[in-house]
């Protein structure tokens, strides 16, 4: 079992994190990390559990620790919120963690892997890249590993099989993103019920740029060419409380018909099959004909909340094509994407004790 710490683990996301990885067959849960009005207590009291499963009581009797804490641990999954995880990351990446983050802090730098297993396993990379030194200025052996923003992951696995069979040009997509998406408390409840946000600070950005990197591939030196499509969204909040929808529109090389693009999204096949990750679903992708999906309240748990469903394949009289895409955006887009590059990168033997812990 790899030893296994979790930074920020009393917000949203880290008790996603902590739900998710009970009972894991990979990774075991030895440090909790969060702000100093937390340290020092019982997780079961620090952290106001939100999740639909109870907390597990090894995990509620540990001790919540600062920030600045040294586990004796094999990586550090981060939930850290964006204004603190920048500075936070970097010191466990510099003190030798492998550190495998949520947080859009570390996203677009060139040296970071900004990872979905499916779609640029070989992103992985780029950890050579890095150049983490401690305080006596040698190599540390830490490094970071970021997945996508949670609107971005939906959007990147519907396009790869398109752009792998044809070459996506172009593509324009509306979100309506749950309520779960703006974490803990979230959205004030008179703006969300009976609602819709058309504003969401910062995800339209993510959508466009997150998207060209990860469509893109390895150049002759090591470094990302980030893809050429250009990507135009429009996000908004609705009162969903799990799931974030897109509808897309997206013009493709060689304008493949609508049936053309349905026989692609079927016919691909995840490069992680049979590659026995745990967190990885025996369907990454599900293709629907019913008329009426994907919708959040029957198909966002599907693979455990990591299968990406498309639906609503149509011809598009502006780009081409269009469909809807429904991710789970705390599962596939934050903890459960997180696990998963976690499980590859131990499958691509990136991890191990660190040199001073063992």
């Amino acid at each position: 079992m790899l030893r296994v710490a979790i930074l920020g683990a009393t917000g949203a996301v880290g008790q996603t994190f902590v739900r998710l990885l009970s009972g894991h067959p990979l990774f075991e849960i030895v440090s909790l990390v969060a702000s100093e009005r937390s340290a020092g207590k019982p997780y079961r009291e620090a952290a106001h559990w939100i999740q639909s499963e109870p907390l597990d009581d090894r995990i509620g009797d540990l001790v919540v620790e600062g920030i600045d804490a040294a586990p004796d641990a094999d990586l550090a999954f981060s939930g850290l919120d964006a204004s603190v995880a920048g500075e936070v990351e970097a010191d466990w990446a510099r003190r030798g963690y492998a550190v495998v983050s949520n947080a859009r802090n570390y996203r677009m730098d060139p040296t970071v892997p900004l990872l979905i297993p499916e779609v640029n396993a070989d992103h992985i990379a780029l950890i050579d890249r890095q150049d983490w030194r401690g305080a006596d200025g040698q190599p540390s052996g830490g490094f970071i590993v970021t997945n996508p923003n949670c609107s971005t992951v939906g959007l990147v696995m519907a396009l790869k099989p398109l752009h792998d069979a044809f070459g996506v040009e172009a593509a324009h997509v509306v979100t309506m993103q749950a309520l779960s998406g703006a974490g803990y408390p979230g959205v004030a409840s008179l703006d969300a019920l009976g609602n819709v946000v058309p504003y969401i600070g910062g995800e339209e950005d993510k959508l466009t740029t997150e998207t060209r990197k990860l469509l893109g591939t390895l150049g002759s030196t090591g470094e990302v060419v980030e893809a050429e499509a250009v990507v135009s969204a429009q996000c908004n909040r609705v009162p969903v409380m799990d799931g974030h929808m897109e509808a897309v529109s997206v013009r493709l090389a060689g304008s493949p018909s609508a049936a053309d693009v349905a026989d692609a999204l079927r016919s691909w096949e995840s490069p992680l099959a049979g590659r026995d990750l745990p967190t990885a679903p025996a369907t990454p992708l599900l293709v629907t004909d019913d008329p009426t999906a994907p919708q959040p309240r029957t198909h966002v748990h599907l693979g455990g909340g990591m299968t990406v469903t498309v639906g609503r394949i149509q011809d598009c009289q502006v780009l081409g094509v269009k469909f809807v895409v429904l991710s789970h955006n705390t599962v596939r887009g934050a903890a459960g994407g997180a696990i998963l590059n976690a499980e590859l990168l131990h499958a691509e033997g990136r991890l191990g004790r660190r040199a001073d812990a063992a």
